[in-house]
């Protein structure tokens, strides 16, 4: 991987030129893109893999609209400082705390944009509020797959003529007296080629497949496979350290405590947060699972033995609405019986533990007894008859760590100021999860950083053109 930072000659020569830019083309790089060109902007995208989505495509596809018309015809009365309020008790002290702020009160518009000018065919999901939200806030696809947002992005780029290349790494960034002029493209197979612009939107995703970053960064998870999108190695990361850009939240990071084993798709979950529970090759639980999918995943990692979840029929049922569940259960990739000792044997864990866990567990979530790990949110447990159990491993999603922005997406040097021509966002850019850690992220927050930041990037950016000097 290379990134390095060039020196344009007053007389440089551009293979080609472009008012705006984008690098990467995941959901943040779509939505500039979009955004933009519908501004007049003329626009180009530039991806290094050979194809398009990111970690986008490996979401769940949900962004949170805090006071959506969604929302409102559900009945559900919500707004942005619920939005904020919910983040930040979820999220604790941020480097950034302006841009939380920023990111809840565009959610609505942002959400009504997408399925209104985008064409995303998303709705209000009013079956579980995922952590960290208070209310039911999330607008995804109906399967509930990123890669159906990210379709419809495509088609949206597609629909208006913008001009998308794979398999194009973007190796440099060319400054002129402070700005950003330009590109350069090269890479094994790849002929080198310039493209000067008058503004550059990153989003070339985080660093979480970047080994060294993650263990400068987030050692707390760094010994966790990382099942992130491959492109994640932390481009910007390494330009914004050479332009003297503010880094802001390096040590945060998403985590996932329950990626289904050996398959490495994700156990969703709604199969704990509905009474389902964790347990360690002694079937014994070791924490408490309302911490979430992202915090809980360091917990997991620290087990050093296999873990596995535990659910019944009914939060079964409930999981079955999501496709990639679905497909879990039609592989195999999850056992049931009526029997504990049947399904212990199954995984070799000892049977008895096993029982005493269950037993314990169901007693606590019927009110009898404290449970030992303060866990408050019960659902649906106590768990009865057809039990279901599948083995799981923590992973690294995505780093929430990046460039420091303002509320346009520019990125900021260490003294405050912005770096004339330069945007950011998505995993490019810092979070809204808190300083460190995996404990702030909530649900959704890497993508309404990702479409938001680049929405907003992409319109500041176009309208803006006429300030750049020839």
């Amino acid at each position: 991987m290379k990134a390095v930072i060039l020196e344009a000659a007053d007389d440089q020569a551009w293979d080609m030129e472009v008012d705006v830019l984008v690098v990467g083309a995941g959901g943040c790089g779509l939505a500039a893109a979009i955004a933009a060109h519908d501004q007049g902007a003329n626009v180009a995208i530039l991806e290094k893999r050979d194809r398009p989505g990111g970690n986008s495509s490996l979401s769940t596809g949900s962004v949170p609209g805090a006071g959506s018309r969604f929302q409102r015809e559900a009945g559900i009365e919500d707004s942005p400082e619920r939005m904020v309020a919910d983040l930040e008790r979820l999220s604790g002290e941020s480097e950034l705390p302006g841009l939380t702020r920023r990111m809840a009160e565009i959610s609505a518009p942002l959400v009504e944009w997408l399925i209104d000018e985008v064409g995303a065919r998303m709705a209000l999901i009013t079956d579980y509020m995922h952590v960290g939200h208070t209310v039911p806030r999330l607008h995804a696809p109906v399967s509930r797959r990123g890669q159906d947002l990210v379709d419809d992005l495509l088609a949206a780029v597609e629909k208006r003529e913008i001009p998308l290349v794979v398999n194009n790494p973007v190796s440099g960034l060319f400054m002129r007296k402070g700005r950003v002029v330009g590109v350069e493209v090269s890479g094994e197979g790849v002929e080198t080629s310039r493209i000067g612009v008058k503004c550059l939107i990153l989003a070339s995703n985080g660093f979480g497949a970047n080994r060294e970053l993650v263990q400068k960064y987030c050692g707390e998870i760094a010994g966790a496979e990382y099942f992130g999108a491959l492109g994640s190695e932390g481009e910007a990361i390494l330009w914004g350290e050479q332009l003297d850009a503010r880094l802001a939240n390096m040590q945060a990071y998403q985590g996932y405590a329950a990626v289904a084993y050996p398959h490495g798709s994700l156990l969703s979950w709604t199969t704990i947060e509905k009474g389902g529970i964790l347990v360690n090759g002694k079937g014994e639980r070791f924490g408490n699972e309302d911490l979430g999918y992202s915090a809980y995943a360091r917990i997991v990692l620290a087990q050093n033995s296999p873990v596995f979840a535990v659910f019944d029929d009914r939060i079964k049922d409930i999981a079955g609405k999501e496709d990639e569940f679905r497909e879990l259960v039609e592989y195999g990739g999850i056992r049931h019986s009526e029997d504990p000792a049947e399904l212990a044997a199954a995984f070799k864990i000892p049977a008895d533990g096993l029982a005493r866990t269950l037993a314990d567990y169901n007693d606590a979530a019927a009110g009898k007894t404290p449970d030992p790990y303060q866990r408050k949110k019960f659902n649906l447990a106590p768990l009865r008859g057809h039990l279901w159990m599948c083995r799981v491993s923590p992973g690294l999603f995505h780093t929430q760590g990046g460039l420091a922005v303002d509320d346009d997406g520019r990125v900021l040097r260490a003294d405050g100021a912005a770096i004339p021509g330069l945007y950011a966002g998505g995993g490019a850019a810092a979070g809204i999860s808190g300083k460190a850690g995996a404990g702030g992220y909530a649900s959704g927050n890497g993508l309404l950083t990702a479409i938001g930041l680049g929405y907003l990037a992409g319109r500041h950016a176009a309208g803006h053109l006429q300030d750049v000097r020839p």
